[in-house]
């Protein structure tokens, strides 16, 4: 038999898709394979220029969403559910927190960034897994994440240590939720070539007194396959892990980072 993602009609959320970046392009692939998508994004300007581009590919609908506040992803779920029906993929795509070496976050820096990274995902999960759960789906949960969190990465603490959260939280929904028919998978990107890259290379030029140019090849070095992956390299492994192609997948972290990752487990 033919593989299929089996994607056709279903009803997908993807956050964070309003940049132009990782949740974008995951959308983008969602809505080729057929699929009914609702993305969301805190910048109006940004989802409007998506919904724009999008609408020719198919059923797209725009929800802002700020996912440090709760009321706005209760909204946000319960506007995925009045306009598409249900949920049958959650796709969590946010921001990172700012670059910078561990000493030199404030408070108010971990706040937010435990809120982006740990708060946020795991009660998005709770609301989209409550109504799967009342509606019987059954269902796919997708988290970003960063191969960082196996191997950190110099000047981005707040990540390095926020992200290993997301880890944890793939790994207890899926042993809760897979009696219940609902998968739930994890990402751990490489680098990707985003606003997010030049951020951190921007950074990095600034540190070693080199141009943001050669920051970008710096890392590129450290690549086995040469190159940054695309958002749409990403996406391809994002529609594996929300779609049937994975039926059998669950509490998995896949590493899609051009084989940079050293480490074994």
């Amino acid at each position: 038999m033919p593989m299929t993602s089996g994607l056709k009609n279903a009803r997908v959320l993807v956050t964070g898709a309003g940049g132009g970046g990782i949740g974008t392009g995951a959308a983008r692939k969602f809505l080729e394979e057929g699929a009914r998508v609702v993305v969301s994004d805190l910048n109006a300007k940004g989802l409007d220029s998506v919904l724009d581009l999008f609408k020719p590919l198919g059923e797209v609908h725009g929800v802002v969403c700020d996912l440090t506040q709760r009321k706005d992803m209760d909204n946000l779920v319960s506007e995925t559910v009045r306009i598409l029906g249900g949920i049958d993929t959650f796709v969590y795509v946010a921001g990172s927190p700012k670059p910078g070496i561990f000493m030199e976050q404030d408070y108010e820096d971990w706040e937010n960034g435990g809120r982006l990274l740990m708060v946020s995902p795991a009660y998005m999960a709770r609301r989209v897994a409550e109504q799967m759960l009342k509606s019987g789906t059954k269902g796919r949960l997708v988290f970003t994440s960063s191969f960082a969190i196996r191997e950190p990465i110099a000047n981005i603490a707040l990540s390095n240590v926020a992200r290993v959260s997301i880890y944890g939280l793939v790994r207890t929904l899926a042993r809760e939720l897979a009696p219940k028919g609902i998968r739930v998978n994890g990402i751990l990107q490489g680098y990707v070539k985003t606003a997010r890259i030049d951020q951190v290379a921007s950074d990095t030029s600034k540190r070693k007194g080199i141009t943001v140019e050669q920051a970008i090849a710096d890392i590129e070095k450290e690549i086995p396959m040469g190159h940054m992956a695309t958002t749409e390299e990403l996406a391809r492994s994002i529609i594996f892990l929300g779609s049937e192609m994975s039926e059998y997948v669950t509490g998995a972290m896949l590493p899609v980072d051009g084989g940079i990752l050293r480490s074994i487990g």
